[in-house]
């Protein structure tokens, strides 16, 4: 593992170390950020926030109501994902709706958890887990990146596994995603995960000591 510590956000002297974590599909992302968790960092999921916006805030209900239908929520209040996602996926307009709908109000919540977490003094890392982190120019405004790959044939096989796809499916939306290589080029630190859970578990505290022992100095 190297480090590579450019500066990215302007020193901000608010005790806060921000560390943003990419990756594909099946690379093992949420593995570390359990782990990063687990040493004591508070981490932001950008996918959970994105459930939230879509179930909780009212335009957005909204507007996804009237392209869908009313049957894209269902009796228990939540989008139905699968419908949008089989949509957008072969629909590039209906996905830039989507996403200029949705993506604004997910970098609002990300950065109003972060004044929270000022305004409560806290001091430590944070961890914000976004797989669209590039797209949205938020890796400027963290201290660090680091990227998560796997072997192409292994993400494969953990979609299939976890997510239920088939390969076709599973190849499809990896194509639809950066490459490992566009993640490392744009990464501080690259844990590439082929081995065990527990040896990324490893390999991403020792990534966060190394990136706390840096900031600190």
């Amino acid at each position: 593992m190297s480090i590579d510590f450019p500066s990215r956000r302007p020193a901000a002297g608010d005790g806060l170390l921000l560390i943003g974590l990419v990756g594909r599909a099946g690379s093992g992302k949420s593995t570390v950020a359990r782990a990063l968790a687990g040493a004591g960092a508070v981490v932001i999921d950008a996918d959970a926030l994105g459930h939230q916006v879509t179930d909780q805030d009212p335009e957005v209900r909204a507007a996804l109501a009237a392209e869908y239908g009313p049957d894209v929520y269902g009796a228990d209040g939540r989008l139905e994902r699968g419908t949008v996602a089989a949509r957008v996926f072969h629909d590039p307009a209906a996905r830039a709706r989507l996403d200029r709908l949705v993506h604004p109000r997910i970098l609002d919540r990300i950065r109003a958890r972060l004044e929270e977490l000022r305004a409560a003094k806290f001091h430590g890392p944070v961890v914000i887990d976004a797989a669209l982190m590039l797209e949205w120019g938020l890796e400027r405004e963290v201290d660090a990146v680091i990227a998560v790959t796997a072997p192409e044939p292994l993400q494969l096989e953990r979609l299939r596994r976890a997510r239920g796809w088939t390969e076709e499916e599973a190849r499809a939306r990896l194509a639809a995603q950066r490459s490992n290589e566009a993640f490392v080029a744009a990464a501080d630190v690259t844990l590439v995960n082929e081995d065990t859970a527990e040896t990324l578990e490893r390999a991403a505290l020792g990534a966060l000591e190394a990136l706390e022992s840096r900031k600190s100095g």
